[in-house]
């Protein structure tokens, strides 16, 4: 991998965690906000946000754009930046997918939760190809 590793403390992969057990069986959504410091992304905190998809809330998310662009003046004041997006996926993979891919930004890291029930089954990060064709996996440091 040629990324820089993604940095979740435990604290906020437990927030991520237990976001994606309170939607369960839908998806969870939220940012992942902090700093790049050149060696590696450092998540400082995450901020949930609502799933707004309209339908097929146990197979998609959807953050209203108005939301996000609140997430990124919050971000500002603080003087950090969204460094991505954490999702879940009840009862599938930690994988992406292709309505995942299709609504993926370049350069952003996508952290998602395999979730069942209350069992978390795991957590993976991605990030977008630059010519979208996939994913590549990035490391996640605790």
């Amino acid at each position: 991998m040629s990324s820089l590793p993604l940095k979740v403390g435990g604290g906020d992969m437990e927030h991520i965690h237990a976001h994606a057990k309170e939607t369960y069986p839908e998806e969870c959504s939220g940012v992942m906000v902090g700093m790049n410091t050149g060696e590696m992304k450092v998540v400082v905190d995450v901020w949930r946000a609502e799933n707004t998809h309209g339908d097929e809330r146990s197979r998609r998310f959807l953050i209203d754009p108005k939301e996000y662009i609140a997430f990124e003046k919050r971000a500002d004041e603080r003087d950090m930046e969204i460094l991505g997006v954490y999702h879940s996926h009840p009862d599938h993979p930690a994988e992406p997918s292709e309505y995942d891919r299709d609504h993926a930004w370049p350069g952003w890291s996508y952290v998602i939760t395999s979730v069942s029930g209350d069992d978390i089954n795991a957590t993976r990060s991605w990030l977008l190809k630059p010519d979208r064709s996939g994913y590549d996996e990035e490391d996640l440091v605790g």
